[in-house]
């Protein structure tokens, strides 16, 4: 059942019983809903409680006054520690992609209350070799836009054209929240974040290959790295039970196949 948090600021869903214990955040284009596989008919006996908040802009939730960072994102969501029975006094936060860099930015304002991080799937760094260079006419405009040259509508137009699936989905102000928080870095943040960190990743991720988490493992004071064979970018609803298993602090089960737990295997 959808609710209202944050005097209707916020829309999600809770599962289980009691002040949610898991904060989850889901991806770009996504919605709270890619959480129920992993939240829905535990088992008899099994203790977990979670939120799975709308970011704003997706789902139920508004859309942000203006292109948000992550940064504001995580503002954003400050309101559900601070409102007494909404999260429980200590939370393991779950990112997915793009909340993954929300997460991060969280850890930085509410450290205190946070006891763990999982994140999956989540660009934590650029990936190597394979940066695409923009067009020489997309360049062109871009260059003739800088020199006031060329109108805001023309350089728009040629990102339509040219731009990326997610950047072409994107309209109005989420398409500046598309390219403020593709130009941010986290180095500086995972080398802060002074809880433990698991990086759950699938082998067959394409968007986010499992190099960029083997790359970002060791910049975190505390991190493992977990590898799901076989699971693409979509984890959550590729990998339920694997990512339920994590946040509950245990082995991963993986039908069928080995799991790895520690290192990362082959990428490709």
């Amino acid at each position: 059942m959808l609710k209202s948090f944050a005097d209707g600021r916020l829309f999600g869903a809770t599962w289980g019983l009691g002040a949610p214990t898991v904060l989850a955040l889901h991806g770009w284009q996504r919605t709270h809903l890619d959480f129920s596989p992993v939240f829905e008919g535990l088992p008899p006996g099994e203790a977990l409680s979670a939120l799975g908040p709308d970011l704003s802009g997706f789902g139920s939730t508004p859309l942000p006054p203006e292109p948000w960072g992550s940064a504001e994102y995580a503002r954003h969501l400050l309101p559900l520690f601070e409102e007494s029975g909404v999260l429980a006094e200590r939370v393991v936060v779950v990112g997915h992609s793009f909340g993954g860099r929300v997460a991060m930015r969280l850890f930085g304002l509410v450290p205190e209350r946070i006891e763990r991080v999982v994140l999956t799937a989540v660009p934590l760094l650029e990936r190597q070799g394979r940066r695409a260079r923009p067009t020489a006419s997309y360049r062109l405009v871009r260059r003739l836009h800088g020199m006031g040259l060329v109108g805001d509508r023309r350089l728009e137009a040629m990102r339509d054209r040219y731009g990326s699936p997610d950047y072409r989905a994107a309209q109005g102000v989420m398409r500046g929240v598309f390219v403020r928080v593709l130009a941010e870095t986290y180095a500086d943040d995972m080398a802060s974040m002074g809880c433990p960190v698991d990086l759950v990743w699938g082998d067959q991720d394409t968007e986010v290959p499992l190099e960029v988490a083997a790359r970002a493992q060791p910049i975190f004071p505390s991190a493992r790295l977990l590898t799901l064979p076989g699971v693409g970018h979509l984890t959550p609803t590729e990998a339920p039970t694997q990512l339920r298993d994590v946040i509950l602090g245990r082995p991963a089960r993986n039908p069928g196949a080995p799991t790895g737990s520690g290192s990362p295997g082959d990428p490709s």
